[in-house]
């Protein structure tokens, strides 16, 4: 199965604004599980490139997915992991009752969602950094 090379902006707004309602209202109502609902949505589409949140989604865009300005899938997928580590993080820490540690988790997620709903993403930054740090690499590494 041959992965699409954009996602539409839209779609990742939407998986954005789950992850940042649903960290919110884990902290608003004190269930944990609904840390689950963005963490396995992000892992399915990180390990099975199938995010139901997006898959749901497309149901309601109005035009063509081509039409709406892309995002790349590949940082998607990094951002997605990131979104993962830290939504399992927020989620462990608050199931081993270290509120703290889930509190930072999730704090961390939140406002990388928020900022990322603003206009700047975090993650595409430290992709961005990474890529430049491995091409640096293979520079020094051909000489």
């Amino acid at each position: 199965m041959s992965l699409p090379h954009a996602i539409p902006r839209p779609l990742v707004r939407l998986n954005q604004w789950t992850i940042l309602l649903s960290v919110i209202a884990t902290w608003v109502t004190g269930i944990i599980w609904i840390l689950a609902i963005p963490l396995v949505a992000n892992l399915l589409g990180v390990f099975f490139n199938y995010n139901p949140i997006i898959r749901f989604g497309r149901l309601f865009l109005k035009k063509a997915p081509s039409t709406y300005i892309p995002e790349d899938v590949q940082q998607q997928k990094f951002n997605a992991s990131i979104a993962s580590f830290c939504l399992t993080g927020g989620l462990l820490g608050y199931l081993l009752n270290w509120q703290v540690v889930g509190h930072i988790f999730t704090a961390m997620v939140a406002i990388a969602s928020s900022i990322a709903i603003a206009g700047f993403c975090v993650g595409c930054f430290l992709h961005f950094q990474l890529k430049q740090w491995q091409y640096r690499r293979s520079l020094k590494k051909s000489f």
